[in-house]
């Protein structure tokens, strides 16, 4: 299981929105469309968004991603494996009579983990099954093997985790 992190030092500011359970994370996951990965190049942030597919082994948690072969991003992945990823759903504003009397209602997930493009073919198959499901009923899919060469997988590997939720 990923290492549960708020902060450099294990804390966070509104422990009432602090989600802990593992499985409520998850939930989180799984309703969020989007994941966005951030990258350090030349000490500035660089930050994507991408689809994903994700799985659980065991505690293990892997994130999956389409990507194309070439770019800033595949660079990136090249010259660094530890990246830092975020995913936010279940947005709503409520209104206040004041300004300040605004909120906005929300479930995020945030972490670390190691990121390494998928080169054998099995695994870059399963690698798109895994997104696919994300986002269909379906389960079953095949992929031809010039199109799998005209693409890469990335894989993330989840080694901490934080997660907070406004839904009230």
């Amino acid at each position: 299981m990923p290492v549960f992190l708020f902060g450099k030092d294990n804390s966070l500011r509104r422990k009432d929105r602090e989600v802990k359970d593992y499985q409520e994370i998850i939930k989180i996951i799984d309703a969020c469309d989007c994941c966005r990965l951030g990258f350090v190049d030349d000490k500035e942030a660089y930050i994507v968004p991408l689809n994903f597919g994700y799985e659980i082994i065991g505690s293990d948690l892997t994130l999956f991603f389409h990507s194309a072969k070439e770019g800033r991003k595949i660079d990136l992945v090249n010259k660094q494996k530890s990246v830092a990823f975020e995913l936010d759903c279940s947005h709503k504003l409520v209104e206040g009579k004041e300004a300040c009397d605004y909120t906005f209602l929300y479930q995020s997930v945030m972490g670390k983990g190691k990121l390494e493009i998928v080169s054998e073919e099995e695994e870059k198959k399963h690698g798109l099954s895994v997104i696919m499901d994300h986002y269909s009923e379906r389960k079953t899919w095949s992929f031809d093997s010039k199109l799998l060469e005209r693409v890469n997988v990335l894989k993330l590997s989840v080694k901490e985790i934080s997660s907070k939720a406004h839904i009230s």
